[in-house]
């Protein structure tokens, strides 16, 4: 039986980087173009008009803004994968994106396959983030949090968990390295995002880069 395709949203301004992006992904067997948007407005509207499984969104559109965007979607779709690409590793709009709530961040020169994979990566719910821009996160990382201290400490599994998320593994990946299921890894990571007041895995693979319990590679 085969796999339903990814559908794809491309939300950007230059109509030459959404035709290079569009004959990317229609050219994979395993994914489709659901869309494309010229400016952030009409990024939104096409977002809840064909519930994409990725939206690919650059930062700097007419308009909306991408960060704008992000808010937008995410509360009308709070399952919404989103997946940043920017020209600018220092974007000052990077660490609102992360806050707003998307899972992957790239930067415009990543290689096709490295795109490819993290489009896939992103439509399983998966936190894909590029080292330049992990490393531009880190000093607001650093800055005191203005979020109420959990309640309740995370447990030692969810501990496990919550490192393997940092260094990018899926569910799938998660439940074969602590030799569990997939279903017990979801419980983990829908537990370890409530105590941490956090809004996905990225936020997630973030805060553990900043309280120390991971690196990156």
């Amino acid at each position: 039986m085969a796999h339903p395709k990814i559908r794809i949203l491309i939300a950007d301004d230059h109509p030459i980087v959404r035709e290079g992006l569009a004959a990317i992904v229609s050219a994979q067997p395993d994914m489709e173009l659901a869309g494309e948007a010229a400016d952030g407005a009409q990024a939104v509207t096409l977002a809840l008009q064909t519930r994409p499984d990725v939206i690919l969104l650059d930062l700097v559109m007419p308009l909306k803004d991408g960060v704008a965007v992000i808010r937008e979607v995410v509360e009308a779709i709070p399952q919404a994968h989103i997946l940043v690409l920017t020209s600018y590793g220092d974007d000052e709009r990077v660490f609102p994106a992360i806050k707003s709530g998307a899972l992957g961040y790239l930067l415009k020169d990543t290689p096709r396959e490295r795109l490819l994979q993290a489009i896939r990566d992103v439509a399983r719910g998966q936190a894909i983030l590029h080292p330049t821009i992990a490393l531009k996160v880190m000093g607001e990382l650093n800055q005191p949090s203005d979020l109420p201290p959990t309640p309740a400490p995370l447990t030692e599994r969810e501990m496990d968990t919550l490192r393997l998320i940092a260094h990018g593994l899926s569910n799938q990946e998660i439940a074969a390295e602590l030799h569990i299921n997939e279903r017990t890894v979801a419980k983990y990571v829908g537990s370890i995002l409530e105590k941490l007041h956090l809004a996905n895995r990225t936020q997630a693979a973030l805060y553990a880069l900043r309280e120390g319990l991971a690196k990156l590679s």
